[in-house]
């Protein structure tokens, strides 16, 4: 299971930057350089630390893997959803090596489901019984 996947005209777009710009990555920005858009950059153009986490990887036909990652403290609100990278027409005001192209990435999300919940780990502990209930 994948905590966050994308749409294929997401990975047509992501194939014409990694001609452009070689191996990429994602960091889901924080609300700083356009809200919170999917922020896409060369591999080694922007620094993670442990601060941040590596959500998933995405695989794309033909591209080396493109992990995404998000800062822990943003973890701890988007825990509990699913995230898909899509592209939308329009120009986004960020750092995100898409910008020029008239596109821009963009974020939906879903809550997860039961089995995704417990493939994560992240099921409630089993409350015990009151007594007397």
């Amino acid at each position: 299971m994948n905590r966050v996947d994308l749409t294929p005209a997401t990975a047509e777009l992501l194939r014409e930057l990694a001609a452009v710009h070689g191996p990429l990555m994602f960091h889901q920005s924080g609300g700083c350089c356009d809200g919170s858009s999917p922020m896409c950059y060369p591999v080694g153009m922007f620094r993670t630390g442990g601060a941040d986490i590596l959500l998933g990887v995405l695989d794309v036909e033909g591209l080396d893997p493109i992990e995404f990652y998000m800062s822990r403290s943003q973890y701890e609100y988007w825990k509990y959803t699913h995230l898909t990278v899509v592209v939308v027409q329009g120009r986004g005001s960020g750092f995100s090596v898409e910008a020029p192209t008239g596109k821009r990435f963009l974020i939906r999300s879903r809550m997860l489901d039961d089995a995704e919940l417990a493939e994560f780990d992240l099921l409630p502990p089993a409350t015990a019984p009151v007594p007397g209930a």
